[in-house]
C-alpha cells in the first residue's frame, strides 16, 4: 500500500537557525505576535498536548484581553479530583505513582472554576471520560463527531497554528503518540491545502516512533526545549473482574487466526487481550469444558498464521498481543498500525527501550487510515480480512442499539470517537464484525441494573447497525435477525435478575410471542455462577493484573473492599451491614497496613469513625472476594 507520510519542508527550517526556546511565555508571546494575536490552536488529545507551551498561550492571552485563543481538541487529560474522603485517602498519597507528575492544563482549569475569559475558547470532540458531566460551558461546547470526520470539522475552523508535542532522536522528530489528525493536517500544508505554523515542545520520555510518524526538522517552525519536561500522564490499570474476564473469554472465541483485531482500553480489554495469549499458549480447554452457559464462537486453537492489528488507540493489551507475537501478520512491514496512544507508564517504557527494528513494525499513522477504507481501499479491504473491531458500551437495547457516549439526554460522558467507524467498517468488509462488550449489571447508589434494557435515552449505535454483543453470560449474534430473534438473543445474555421483566416489556411491546419462555440453560445467569466457573483459575489463566499494574500490595488489598463500600454507598442497610461485620468478623490479614495506608489506626477503637468501621467491615468481608467492578478511587482516568 502506499501511504502518505507527514514529511515535509515549511517554514523556517530549525536545523538552519529557526527559532528555538527554553522559556514557554517567551514562545507563547512569539506565537501570538506572527500570527497577529489571534491563535486558531488544533491541539491533539490526549497525550500529544505540549501542555508547558499550552499553559503559557493560555496565561498570555488571560493577561492580554486583546489577544484570542481559540482551541479545538479532544480528550484532555486531567488527574482525578477524589468526590470523597474515602477517595482522597486512598488517591492522594499515591497520585504521582498512579497518574503522573503531569501538570494540569490551565484552560481545564479555567473551565472547572469560574470560567474562562471571554477572548478564549475551547471546544472538544471527545471527552475524558465522565469529567465534564454537569459542566455548562464544556457541555455547551461539545462538539460531536466522529473521530473521522474531526478533522474536516477542524479544518473548517482554519487552524493558523498546530502545537504537538514531540519525541526526539538526534536531529529528527516524531509525531510519537499522536499521528491521528496531524499527520493527516502536515500532508494538506504540504500540497498547500492549508497554511498554519507548526509548534512543538520535545519530551523525551516520548517513545520516538519512526516511520510515517516522523517529522523532518524542517516542519516545526518554533520548538520549546523545556528545562524541565513534565512528566507523561499515566493511566492506571484497573483490577479485571471475573465478569470482565468472562467478557474477555467469550471474545476470544470470535477472533479467527490470520484476521484482524482492535481493541480498546480499560479492564475489558485487558481482559481481551488476555484470553487471547491464553488461547495462543492452549490454557482454555479446562475453562471451556466447565463454562456453565451455551457457548459460540469456534475458535479455539492457537495462532498459527497470528494477527494484524488496526486501531485507533494502541493500548497496552494490543502491545502486548505485540510483544508475545500474536500480532504478527504484516501489512506493509507493519504488525499493527495505530493512530494514537495514551496508557500506563510502563508502556511507554516499553515502547522507548524496544529495539528500533521492532519498534518500526508499529506504525503510527492517521485515523484516516486506521479508521476508515477510503483511499486506497482495495488494499485495505485485503489487508483487514477476517476483522474484529471490539469496542464498550455502556447500555444495549433489547432491539440491539447501544448507547455508548451519554448517559442521560445532552451530558456527554465521553463522545462518539472512532466507535461508529469501526462499525461501519465491520459492515463493510467481508466477514468483518463489530463487538460491543458490557457487563451485564452495572452498580450504583447500592442498586444492582441492567444494562440490558428495553429502551435506551441516547443512542450511539442504531439497531440498523446491530451486529455482536458481549457480556460475561455469552455473546449474541444480531447481525441480520428479525427483531423478535434479537430479543430472544439478548436475553440469553442478560442477568437473570432481570430478564422476566425484560421479557415482559418486550410482550407489551408486542415484539416477542406472548408464549415465549426463556431456555432453561440460559436461565442461571448469575455472578455466583460466573464466581464459580472462575474461581479455580484466577490465580493463574485469569489474574487480577494480567498486563501489570502500578498499585502497590496494600492498595491491590484495599481495591476489594473499596469496590464493596462503592456498593453499598446510598444504601444504609448494606453499610450497617459492613460495620457490623466490624465487629463479628475475623481481621482480614493485611488490615493494620490497610487501615494506616488510608490514615486510619490500624486496629479498631469504640470510638473510631463509621467511615473506618465500614471499610474496616469491607476488608473483612472481601477476602478471596474478586472485584465486582473497580472501586470509584481506583478506576482508570479514562
Amino acid at each position: 500500500m502506499d501511504h502518505a507520510s507527514p514529511r515535509m519542508k515549511a517554514g523556517p527550517p530549525l536545523a538552519e537557525g529557526g527559532p528555538r526556546f527554553t522559556d514557554a511565555d517567551a514562545m507563547a508571546r512569539a506565537i501570538f505576535d506572527r500570527v497577529g494575536g489571534e491563535v486558531r490552536l488544533a491541539l491533539p488529545l490526549g497525550l500529544g498536548k505540549p501542555v508547558t507551551l499550552v499553559n503559557a498561550l493560555t496565561r498570555a492571552a488571560v493577561d492580554d484581553p486583546g489577544l484570542r485563543l481559540s482551541i479545538f481538541t479532544a480528550l484532555t487529560l486531567r488527574r482525578p479530583d477524589p468526590g470523597s474522603d474515602m477517595e482522597r485517602r486512598f488517591l492522594e498519597p499515591a497520585m504521582d505513582r498512579l497518574f503522573g507528575r503531569y501538570p494540569a492544563l490551565l484552560y481545564a482549569e479555567l473551565i472547572e472554576g469560574d470560567g474562562l475569559p471571554e477572548n478564549i475558547e475551547v471546544s472538544e470532540f471527545f471527552f475524558q471520560a465522565g469529567t465534564w458531566l454537569g459542566n455548562d460551558y464544556a457541555q455547551r461546547q461539545y462538539i460531536s463527531a466522529n473521530y473521522t470526520h474531526a478533522r474536516d470539522v477542524l479544518i473548517a475552523q482554519r487552524p493558523n497554528v498546530l502545537a504537538q508535542l514531540l519525541a526526539r532522536e538526534g536531529d529528527r522528530f516524531s509525531l510519537s503518540c499522536n499521528t491521528d489528525i496531524s499527520a493527516d493536517l502536515f500532508e494538506l500544508r504540504r500540497i498547500g491545502e492549508m497554511d498554519f505554523v507548526a509548534v512543538g515542545e520535545v519530551n523525551d520520555a516520548l517513545p520516538f516512533m519512526p516511520g510515517p510518524a516522523e517529522l523532518t526538522p524542517e516542519a516545526v517552525q518554533m520548538l520549546l526545549e523545556p528545562a524541565e519536561p513534565f512528566e507523561l500522564f499515566s493511566v492506571p490499570r484497573r483490577p479485571v473482574s471475573d465478569s470482565q474476564h468472562a467478557i474477555g473469554l467469550h471474545v476470544s472465541r470470535l477472533v479467527p487466526d490470520g484476521g484482524t483485531l482492535q481493541i480498546g482500553i480499560g479492564a475489558i480489554g485487558d481482559a481481551v487481550a488476555n484470553a487471547l495469549l491464553a488461547r495462543d499458549r492452549s490454557a482454555l480447554g479446562p475453562l471451556w469444558d466447565a463454562a456453565p452457559m451455551p457457548l459460540t464462537g469456534a475458535e479455539t486453537e492457537p495462532f498459527d498464521t497470528g494477527l494484524y492489528g488496526v486501531t485507533e488507540m494502541l493500548v497496552g493489551g494490543m502491545l502486548a498481543l505485540f510483544e508475545q507475537g500474536v500480532l504478527r501478520r504484516e501489512v506493509d512491514g507493519a504488525a499493527i498500525h495505530a493512530g494514537f496512544f495514551v496508557d500506563a507508564r510502563d508502556m511507554y517504557e516499553r515502547l522507548r527501550a524496544m529495539p528500533t527494528g521492532q519498534r518500526a513494525k508499529i506504525a503510527m499513522m492517521p485515523v484516516s487510515f486506521t479508521n476508515a477504507l477510503y483511499g486506497d481501499e482495495a488494499a485495505k479491504r485485503a489487508a483487514r480480512c477476517h476483522a474484529r473491531f471490539v469496542n464498550g458500551c455502556m447500555q444495549v437495547s433489547l432491539l440491539g442499539d447501544a448507547m455508548s457516549d451519554a448517559a442521560t439526554p445532552g451530558q456527554v460522558v465521553s463522545g462518539v470517537g472512532g466507535q461508529f467507524n469501526f462499525f461501519e467498517q465491520a459492515f463493510a468488509l467481508e466477514d468483518g464484525h463489530a463487538i460491543l462488550t458490557l457487563p451485564a449489571t452495572r452498580h450504583s447508589k447500592g442498586k444492582v441494573t441492567s444494562n440490558l434494557v428495553w429502551q435506551l435515552p441516547v443512542t450511539t449505535v442504531p439497531r440498523h447497525m446491530r451486529d455482536i454483543v458481549v457480556t460475561e453470560y455469552g455473546a449474541a449474534h444480531l447481525r441480520g435477525q428479525t427483531d423478535e430473534e434479537v430479543i430472544k438473543r439478548l436475553l440469553a445474555i442478560a442477568d437473570s435478575r432481570f430478564q422476566d421483566g425484560l421479557l415482559e416489556e418486550a410482550k407489551t411491546a408486542g415484539k416477542i410471542d406472548a408464549g415465549y419462555e426463556i431456555p432453561a440453560a440460559q436461565r442461571h445467569n448469575t455472578p455466583e455462577a460466573i464466581a464459580r466457573w472462575l474461581g479455580a483459575f484466577r490465580e493463574t489463566v485469569l489474574p487480577d493484573f494480567p498486563l501489570g499494574t502500578d498499585f502497590n500490595t496494600v492498595e491491590k488489598q484495599l481495591l476489594p473492599a473499596l469496590s464493596a463500600l462503592g456498593k453499598a454507598a446510598g444504601n444504609t442497610r448494606t453499610l450497617l451491614g459492613l460495620v457490623w461485620a466490624s465487629v463479628t468478623q475475623p481481621p482480614h490479614p493485611a488490615e493494620g497496613e490497610a487501615m494506616e495506608r488510608m490514615g486510619f489506626e490500624p486496629t479498631p477503637r469504640l470510638t473510631e469513625p463509621l467511615q473506618a468501621r465500614a471499610l474496616r467491615g469491607a476488608l473483612r468481608t472481601s477476602t478471596g472476594v474478586r472485584y465486582d467492578r473497580a472501586s470509584s478511587a481506583g478506576r482508570s482516568a479514562t
